[in-house]
């Protein structure tokens, strides 16, 4: 009797976490309701994100007749779906997902929809971290699997529509996300030594500068990586970006504060002298050289 209690206790403990675990709800900064880790639509349709969910997931009008072909093979498909409650596209991406899987009477089983943080120190990154090695630069993300590989993702917003970008990926695999320039660099970082790539750097160089959107894409990228600790990628992407965009003073501050962060405070400034040489009122560049030589003053009194 006794044994049997103790396993009733454990099971019920057991039940509790796991539910303390799912819709994770906390509070931001700024003392917002954000939602952290494994969610689901129930998550979704509580506290204050019901306000968003539920609009959005009513106002779009599913296109049913691509909806009758994704039917058929859809099934097939496991879906990760990342997201930031904070964020404008997942708030819009999101519901409209929810909606299209429900019209397809997709498996619930078969969705696994992870919150991430947008603070410095957990940029899109999620409590349990199942964002890991997963190349999550930005929200929201939805990725495809088959027979548990990756077969293709869908990135920040879909290209034409979410309908059709899934028809494409579960039917032809003819498909080519937002930010390819990312996911190939990420392949690169995986598959190549960084010293070896440095010997590649101006043919990649030129090649990056065909297809990238903007300063900005390979900017996020590297932040992700400086926020999940993997520094010396950070460093490379960040300069790599100063040699795609030499006229630009942003890849110049964050290349800066890539090199803050490592205590690098020579490279740091030299950084933070570049954006003012671009941009003489930059604020941020003025308030950084500041910082950075009173912290390495400090070092030099100290040591």
């Amino acid at each position: 009797m006794k044994r049997t209690v103790t396993f009733f206790v454990l099971l019920i403990s057991l039940n509790f976490s796991f539910s303390q675990t799912l819709n994770s709800l906390s509070l931001d900064a700024k003392g917002k309701e954000v939602l952290l880790g494994e969610i689901n639509k129930k998550g979704l349709t509580s506290n204050s994100f019901n306000t968003w969910f539920s609009k959005n997931y009513d106002d779009y009008l599913v296109n049913t007749k691509i909806v009758k072909q994704l039917k058929d093979s859809i099934n097939q498909y496991e879906i990760k779906a990342f997201l930031g409650t904070w964020c404008g596209d997942s708030k819009k991406e999101i519901p409209r997902l929810y909606k299209i899987l429900d019209k397809t009477k997709f498996p619930e089983n078969q969705l696994q929809v992870i919150a991430v943080n947008r603070t410095e120190e957990a940029y899109k990154q999620s409590p349990n971290h199942e964002e890991k090695g997963l190349n999550i630069h930005r929200v929201p993300t939805f990725i495809f699997y088959k027979n548990g590989k990756e077969v293709n993702r869908i990135v920040e917003h879909p290209k034409e529509t979410l309908e059709r970008d899934i028809l494409k990926i579960i039917t032809d695999n003819k498909y080519t996300s937002n930010y390819s320039v990312i996911n190939y660099m990420s392949r690169l970082l995986t598959k190549k030594p960084l010293d070896s790539l440095k010997l590649d750097e101006t043919v990649l160089t030129s090649r990056l500068a065909e297809y990238v959107k903007g300063s900005r894409e390979l900017n996020t990228f590297g932040y992700m990586l400086l926020r999940s600790n993997q520094i010396e990628k950070a460093l490379y992407i960040f300069d790599l970006n100063t040699k795609i965009f030499p006229y630009k003073y942003n890849v110049y501050d964050s290349l800066g504060e890539a090199y803050f962060v490592t205590k690098n405070y020579t490279e740091a400034l030299k950084s933070y002298y570049k954006v003012l040489s671009l941009k003489p009122d930059n604020k941020n560049a003025i308030k950084m050289i500041e910082k950075i030589k009173l912290e390495a003053g400090s070092e030099k009194t100290e040591g």
